[in-house]
């Protein structure tokens, strides 16, 4: 079953975005980079936290799932707030919230108070991210929503471009502390770009909260995420792990029955019939178990298992944010001539091989090899990524655009939290099997191919695609 959206206008494929949509996607990226600078950030300054508050480095995941578990708690309520409150209030709400527990995480003196601050972090990120997407796919017509979407991602792409050198060098000779104080002025500068040239575009109706479901929902989340953030680390009993998932597991399930009786569920799985955004979802959630796990693996591999200092470490990972830059603007191109289907299935399987080759990295390593892997993997990755997010929404109503992204949106930020745990996971168990307390550079290349595999499985599904699929918004015809 496709839903068949009539009601944008349709122009050529190849006119470039009109003003509007265009000045949208510039502002919302102001968001989304001062969440993804603090993302890259802080994944490059784990050990030093690590080391200010007496914790064990490979456990300080926890700094980066806090954030993860925030966003699963409130991502289901975005398009409902959306909905009721106007997409451009709740996106103003959301980055002062952001912004204010950026303060707070840079005040922290122990890793309980940082886990707090990161957790209201994630509040402000599940609303940020979803509704910041609506915002501009409320403003764009189909034919232009890849070109929107790159305007929208090569801004927020500087995020990790910078986030890299910018955290080695303030970790190095500065403080941490100040990773977290340099989203305050693109915080402040996005709210006022906000309120001042976003149009509040909304329903003429909205429908009522479901509670039930939001409460069924972001508590299961919550303990998938618990459960998957303990599993097989030795922070809690096997017990506590196993009930954490058996609990979630059991309040998805009350949740199914809820939904099937209710017409406007906070979160609307029905939609997963729309081939297009089904496959999206299913292939593009196994693929982001590579994209999660690596912005926390990478940095430490680097420091922990090579030995680089956190200032070289950041000059090598910037590779990552230039291979996914350099791509924006050959995405439309590729697209158009190979299709959604072709690119995602070919594609999926390059970027798994990209993911692998980081196991072969070791002391002996040329740094050339180290550039030419990072960018290549992530030109590779930041196309896949691309494409997933633009073919979810090709066949979607715009009555039905503000559940599509919330439901969208939150399985997104779950399967990156499951690639953090994935990782951190068989890091752990590499660890473990060779008998070690502290991970070398070995243990790191297990955790890659252990990525890599799972990454590598969104291909059958992939392939599962009709060879017109999104034919509209790629304008390929072949």
């Amino acid at each position: 079953m496709t839903i068949a959206d009539s009601s944008q206008p349709d122009r050529p494929p190849d006119r470039p975005p009109d003003r509007r949509a265009r000045k949208t996607a510039l502002i919302v990226a102001t968001a989304l980079f001062m969440q993804n600078l603090d993302s890259s950030v802080i994944a490059t300054a784990l050990p030093s936290m690590a080391e200010s508050f007496g914790a064990d480095p490979v456990r300080m995941s926890t700094a980066l799932t806090a954030y993860m578990l925030g966003v699963a708690v409130f991502i289901p309520a975005s398009g409902w707030a959306a909905d009721r409150f106007g997409a451009k209030h709740v996106f103003l709400a959301a980055i002062g919230v952001f912004t204010l527990s950026s303060l707070l995480c840079g005040i922290s003196v122990s890793l309980v108070q940082l886990v707090a601050a990161r957790l209201l972090q994630g509040a402000g990120g599940a609303m940020m991210v979803p509704v910041g997407r609506l915002l501009l796919l409320r403003a764009t017509p189909k034919s232009d929503l890849v070109n929107a979407m790159a305007w929208l991602s090569m801004p927020a792409l500087l995020g990790p471009v910078l986030g890299p050198p910018v955290g080695g060098f303030i970790v190095t000779f500065v403080s941490w502390r100040w990773i977290f104080v340099l989203n305050l002025p693109v915080g402040l500068l996005g709210a006022v770009l906000v309120a001042l040239f976003i149009e509040d575009v909304r329903p003429a109706a909205h429908a009522a909260l479901d509670v039930f479901g939001l409460v069924a929902c972001s508590t299961g989340l919550a303990l998938m995420v618990a459960g998957f953030e303990t599993l097989g680390r030795g922070i809690v009993a096997a017990w506590v792990t196993l009930a954490l998932l058996a609990a979630a597991a059991g309040l998805f399930v009350l949740y199914a029955r809820h939904m099937a009786h209710i017409r406007r569920p906070v979160l609307e799985f029905r939609l997963m019939r729309v081939p297009s955004f089904g496959i999206s979802v299913y292939a593009g959630t196994l693929f982001r178990f590579g994209i999660g796990a690596l912005p926390f693996l990478l940095p430490m591999a680097m420091q922990l298992g090579l030995g680089m200092s956190a200032a070289a470490s950041g000059m090598i990972t910037l590779a990552n944010g230039i291979g996914s830059l350099a791509m924006k603007p050959a995405a439309r191109p590729v697209l158009k001539r190979f299709g959604f289907r072709r690119t995602l299935s070919v594609n999926a399987l390059l970027s798994a091989a990209g993911i692998a080759l980081c196991a072969v990295f070791n002391a002996d390593t040329r740094l050339w090899v180290l550039y030419a892997v990072l960018a290549g993997g992530s030109f590779l990755r930041s196309l896949e990524f691309t494409a997933f997010n633009t073919l979810a929404y090709a066949d979607i109503s715009a009555r039905r655009m503000s559940q599509a992204t919330t439901l969208y949106s939150t399985i997104q930020q779950v399967s990156l939290t499951l690639g953090i745990g994935v990782g951190a996971g068989a890091l752990e168990a590499a660890m473990h099997l060779s008998g070690r307390a502290a991970p070398a550079i070995g243990d790191f290349s297990v955790a890659f191919l252990v990525v890599a595999a799972l990454s590598a499985l969104a291909l059958p599904l992939c392939l599962l695609l009709p060879k017109d699929s999104g034919a509209e918004v790629s304008g390929h015809r072949g």
